[in-house]
């Protein structure tokens, strides 16, 4: 056994906590819904969305944010995510959806593999994914 670890787990305690915060995924929820499926069917799986924008078609966008707080520090942030439904403007179907999040530093679709190009969407996805002030007595 490591001397520095002086005999004590190192899995979090009452000093450590993790706090998850915004949406959260069931597993498998994913899979539920491909390529094609209404927005009804959308909401019956994932639930109502943390916010809704109109880019070039309506978006469905599940927010979360997952933070490691030690005793009375400020927490630090480990994990944002933003899920984004894009539907189709003329039949309401699901056309694609993205799992976006940080990744050195750059916002990064966990899905397909790419960095969005510039546009409005980046700068939507970017307020998301910046917004790391938040009060922690909430």
């Amino acid at each position: 056994m490591p001397a520095s670890s002086m005999g004590l787990p190192r899995t979090p305690t009452g000093f450590v906590s993790e706090q998850q915060r915004g949406y959260v995924a069931t597993p498998g929820a994913l899979e539920q819904i491909p390529v094609g499926s209404s927005q009804e069917q959308v909401l019956l799986v994932l639930g109502t969305p943390s916010t809704v924008a109109t880019v070039d078609g309506e978006v469905f966008y599940y927010i979360s944010q997952k933070a490691k707080k030690v005793m009375f520090l400020r927490p630090e942030i480990i994990d944002q995510r933003v899920l984004a439904v894009y539907f189709d403007p003329k039949d309401k179907r699901v056309t694609r959806i993205a799992d976006y999040g940080l990744k050195d530093g750059k916002v990064f679709d966990f899905v397909s593999r790419t960095t969005p190009t510039g546009g409005q969407e980046l700068s939507i996805l970017g307020q998301f994914l910046n917004a790391t002030q938040f009060n922690p007595t909430l």
